[in-house]
């Protein structure tokens, strides 16, 4: 006969707090593997706001130098980037051209401009933010589903889609609400050498953290925590759910054993799932948390100024390595995370959960 596990024992045989480890160490593991696509998908996101914010910027009028005979047209760089051309007489700002562009070309102007190390900008807080995110959102996944699980009665042989959407939802919220600081400060510090004449916002991660409570207060580190509590909810459900979902059919149809093979099928459905369904509010929320206080009077506003000034395109910035980052990620993560399982969990979890 089982005996009854304490409150701070799910139903695989582990402690909670040994879930949360597991769970944030492999996030970690994949965190690093695949920052610096993170990184390029970052930049490539924000590209189109720093364009948009030259053409808003304030003309100033110079009169055109000429001498007795002829006169003569001057064009030269402003410290943001945005052109300076003189003609009729007076000098008009024009656009700048997007600094950045595809995966490989960002990565490479990235290196060439600030060193292979910018790439890594923000590592610190994107590892501190795993630690939190991913511990809470799948570490505690499986407790949540088997509360979800006596709450709804689905039936056992079921996909139980209300029970793993409920609980993808509620982890993913969850983990926002608790760390929401670590993601504020990993996106800014991404951005950091995108400053006038190069340098960083901030000296650390630590400085940010003091930095952006000075600034800002308390509720600045929560800042875009709205529009990020809707990213990771879908992230969640797509992310997690999906894999879930995709790995239960593929081992009660026959069509895989629980193997590596089985993990990495489930993990490139379930990242090319994520991508597609979060890509519109990841987009507005790193425009959001990177904006200067005053910029945007919230996330819909943000998220309405995109669409007029950029178009509805502009929701899918860095698509591709957004895809090429989220499916790496998750093959790392879901490979780690399950093979950390097998040597941690006892007994083994159930694979009719998953």
């Amino acid at each position: 006969m089982k005996q009854p596990q304490g409150n701070n024992t799910s139903e695989s045989g582990v402690s909670i707090g040994v879930q949360l480890l597991t769970a944030g160490t492999a996030a970690c593991i994949a965190d690093f593997a695949t920052f610096p696509l993170d990184t390029a998908k970052v930049r490539l996101q924000i590209q189109g706001e720093a364009v948009a914010t030259t053409n808003t910027a304030t003309v100033s009028r110079t009169p055109l130098v000429t001498n007795a005979n002829f006169r003569l047209p001057l064009a030269m760089a402003t410290p943001n980037g945005a052109f300076i051309t003189t003609e009729t007489g007076f000098t008009t700002a024009t656009a700048a051209q997007p600094q950045y562009r595809g995966l490989v070309g960002t990565i490479a102007t990235i290196i060439r401009q600030e060193g292979p190390r910018a790439l890594y900008n923000g590592l610190a807080a994107g590892l501190q933010r795993q630690m939190v995110f991913a511990s809470v959102r799948l570490g505690t996944y499986d407790s949540v589903k088997a509360m979800y699980q006596k709450l709804f009665n689905e039936r056992r042989d079921s996909l139980q889609l209300i029970t793993r959407i409920s609980a993808g939802l509620t982890t993913g919220g969850l983990a926002v609400i608790i760390g929401q600081p670590t993601d504020l400060v990993k996106v800014r510090y991404q951005c950091a050498k995108r400053e006038i004449g190069g340098k960083p916002r901030y000296a650390s991660t630590l400085a940010a953290y003091k930095s952006i409570g000075r600034e800002e207060g308390i509720r600045g580190l929560w800042k875009g925590a709205m529009p990020n509590i809707g990213r990771n909810a879908v992230v969640n459900v797509a992310e997690i759910v999906c894999y879930d979902v995709v790995k239960s059919l593929l081992l009660t149809r026959g069509q895989m054993r629980d193997n590596i093979y089985c993990h990495f099928t489930s993990a490139v459905i379930a990242g090319f799932a994520t991508t597609v369904a979060a890509s519109p509010v990841d987009v507005v929320k790193t425009r959001y948390m990177n904006a200067r206080p005053g910029q945007y009077a919230g996330a819909i506003d943000c998220a309405v100024r995109m669409a007029t000034q950029e178009g509805a395109q502009a929701f899918y910035k860095g698509f591709v390595p957004s895809f090429v980052r989220i499916v790496s990620w998750n093959v790392c993560l879901w490979i780690t995370y399950e093979q950390i399982k097998k040597l941690v969990f006892k007994p083994k979890v159930n694979h009719d959960d998953y």
